[in-house]
């Protein structure tokens, strides 16, 4: 044989081969495009609703709900099951055995059971990450949450744990759980002033949950509400440092040296009571003004006395001794005695003036 013929053999026999596959691949798609899929055998098991519920009688497949299905009430479908794929719940097409309506049916737990099986109760449909939600869920625990807490990753307070320990159930919620330990960084730390001054570990005290700067305590709670200059002090200035949380509310355990030192009218000498808030307002020490001195003994605040004193050693002439008192340094014997003409009795020293005057009006 020469070599000629066997390349003509060789190529004959390509040709026919070339025939045959195409001829193969005809029928078979000929075969394919005849075969109605609705011919196939019945699918979904027990399972049954209207064909065209799901399917098109112009296009049988692939599958598309309409809107008159009604997905089982067991499961309704909304948010983003609504849009999910029917084989992302359902495994095979026996409807007839539908899978499991509880969540972790098709959720993984990353809670690890600690909220038990029913993810509605944080989540919906609608988002996975329901922070409102979740906020008012919290609000039924030990720690309700407010300002820079509602606004907080999850994360940021329940530290991943491995496997077996608590992270979201039984969290501590004193205040240095999170904010003295290193092992909440997103969590602003206790400044060591606070540490080094042994500033009490309840930032409630002077701080609030919307900014842990500009912390201000609620002093109110404490039973000596801060007002007037009190406002204004730094807290070491009553509670000096290290910090001293016991202090007495009574005003001479800060008070005392100036009770001391006013000479005019002498406090010490005079007994004068400890009680500063018996003269004196928060506002400023100077201009002391004894009101009950009106209704306890003489009208000096008001009626024909108010204003003309401007010390009280003006009528007190005894520091040791309030009780003595003289009406004379203003009352002249010249100006008074003629007044006084044709009364009974009358005599000029303070006694008699106050006998006959204890309003200090002539009426008297």
């Amino acid at each position: 044989m020469t070599r000629a013929h066997t390349i003509g053999s060789l190529g004959r026999l390509a040709a026919a081969l070339w025939i045959g596959a195409a001829l193969a691949c005809s029928s078979a798609s000929a075969a394919f495009a005849e075969e109605d899929p609705r011919d196939r055998e019945y699918p979904h098991g027990d399972w049954q609703e209207e064909c065209s519920f799901c399917h098109d009688d112009s296009k049988f497949l692939p599958v598309k709900p309409t809107k008159d299905f009604k997905h089982p009430a067991s499961l309704p479908m909304r948010g983003a099951h609504a849009t999910a794929a029917c084989s992302a719940c359902h495994r095979t097409l026996d409807f007839g055995k539908p899978p499991r309506p509880d969540c972790v049916a098709c959720h993984q737990d990353v809670h690890r059971g600690e909220f038990g099986m029913d993810c509605s109760r944080c989540h919906t449909t609608r988002t996975f990450l329901d922070r409102a939600e979740m906020a008012r869920l919290h609000r039924m625990t030990r720690f309700p949450l407010s300002g820079a807490h509602a606004a907080a990753d999850c994360e940021a307070c329940h530290r991943p744990k491995a496997q077996g320990q608590l992270v979201y159930v039984g969290l501590a919620t004193e205040c240095a759980a999170c904010h003295d330990s290193t092992g909440f960084p997103s969590a602003p730390q206790r400044p060591p002033s606070h540490a080094d001054g042994d500033y009490p570990e309840d930032c409630s005290l002077c701080h609030s949950t919307v900014s842990f700067l500009g912390g201000r305590i609620n002093h109110d709670a404490t039973g000596f509400p801060l007002t007037g200059a009190h406002a204004a002090l730094e807290c070491a200035r009553c509670h000096g440092e290290p910090f001293n949380p016991d202090l007495t509310p009574e005003c001479v355990s800060c008070h005392l040296s100036d009770y001391q030192a006013v000479t005019d009218p002498s406090h010490t000498e005079g007994s004068f009571p400890l009680d500063c808030t018996r003269c004196h307002n928060t506002t400023s020490f100077d201009g002391a003004r004894f009101l009950e001195h009106d209704t306890l003994y003489f009208p000096i605040y008001s009626g024909t006395h108010n204003g003309a004193w401007d010390r009280c050693s003006d009528c007190h002439t005894l520091s040791t001794n309030y009780s003595v008192f003289s009406c004379l340094g203003c009352h002249s014997q010249p100006e008074t005695s003629p007044l006084h003409s044709g009364v009974s009795g009358y005599q000029y020293n303070s006694d008699a003036c106050y006998a006959c005057h204890p309003r200090g009006v002539a009426e008297d």
